[in-house]
C-alpha cells in the first residue's frame, strides 16, 4: 500500500515539475520579457513555488499519517481504559458512596492508561515526528510566502520583524531622552 502512494507521489512531483519548467521556459522566452509587474515576478518564481508545493504535499501525507497514529493510539487507550473501568466495577452503582468509588476507580484506571501511554517509546516517537512534521510544514509555508512577497515586491516577514525591533529600540531611546530631559528640566525648576 505504502509502495502505491510512494509511487503516485513520485508520478505526480513529476508532473508538477514537467510543467513548472514548461512555463518557466515560456516565461524566459524574449517575448515575455516585455510584461512586467509582480505577474512576470511570479512566474519567474513558479518553479520554487511549484517544487516548495510539491514537496509540502509529500509532508502533509506524512504529517497526517501521524496524526492518525496518534490519535489511534489515543482512541486504544481509552478504549482499554473504559473496558478495565467496566470490568473491575460492573454496573455504575446508584448510591452516593459507590459512585464515588466508581469514580476513584474511573479517575485511576485512565491515569494509569494514559500514563502508560504517554511514556511509551512509540508514542514519544510519533509524537515528535508529527511536531517536526508541522514545524517543516510551516518552515515550507514562510518559505513560500516569502517567495510570494518577493515576487509582489512586498516586505517579507523577517524583515517587517526587523523593523519592529528598530521602533522599539527607538521608542526606549525616546522614553530615555524625554525621561532625562525632564530630569534636567526638573533640576532647571528646583534652583
Amino acid at each position: 500500500m505504502q509502495k502505491d502512494g510512494d509511487d503516485a507521489f513520485g508520478y505526480y512531483k513529476q508532473m508538477s515539475t514537467f510543467w513548472a519548467d514548461m512555463i518557466s521556459m515560456m516565461s524566459s522566452k524574449p517575448a515575455s520579457m516585455m510584461a512586467v509587474g509582480p505577474l512576470r515576478n511570479m512566474t519567474t518564481n513558479l518553479k520554487k513555488i511549484t517544487s516548495e508545493l510539491t514537496d509540502a504535499n509529500q509532508e502533509i501525507i506524512d504529517f497526517n499519517n501521524s496524526l492518525l497514529e496518534y490519535y489511534g493510539n489515543l482512541s486504544e487507550t481509552w478504549i482499554d481504559a473504559q473496558k478495565k473501568v467496566t470490568s473491575k466495577m460492573g454496573d455504575v452503582p446508584q448510591d452516593e458512596e459507590s459512585i464515588e468509588a466508581y469514580k476513584r476507580v474511573w479517575i485511576d484506571m485512565f491515569e494509569n492508561n494514559f500514563t502508560q501511554l504517554f511514556d511509551s517509546k512509540e508514542f514519544s516517537k510519533n509524537y515528535n515526528n508529527l511536531v517536526s512534521k508541522e514545524l517543516d510544514l510551516m518552515k515550507r509555508w514562510n518559505t513560500i510566502m516569502d517567495i510570494m512577497l518577493k515576487a509582489s515586491n512586498l516586505p517579507t516577514k523577517e524583515e517587517i520583524e526587523e523593523i519592529y525591533k528598530e521602533m522599539h529600540s527607538l521608542k526606549q531611546r525616546i522614553t530615555k531622552l524625554e525621561s532625562g530631559s525632564k530630569k534636567t528640566r526638573d533640576r532647571k525648576d528646583a534652583k
